[in-house]
């Protein structure tokens, strides 16, 4: 029973994680996650864009020369 306890207290994060994706899976909640990090991910860039104009308009020629 010792080993038992010791695996749980070792791994009750990788578990409740565990727990938690399969409720946002079953439950559809995942469309709702992946559109707050999509908007994050889009105000990251607009943050980065806008302090770094000059530096995202030479990346963005230069990746646009590549193509």
């Amino acid at each position: 029973m010792d080993n038992n306890g010791n695996f749980l207290s070792k791994n009750i994060g990788a578990i409740i994680g565990i727990i938690i994706a399969l409720v946002i899976t079953y439950t559809g909640l995942y469309r709702i996650v992946i559109a707050i990090i999509a908007m994050i991910i889009g105000a990251y860039i607009g943050k980065y864009i806008q302090y770094n104009k000059e530096e995202a308009k030479d990346k963005l020629k230069r990746f646009i020369d590549k193509l």
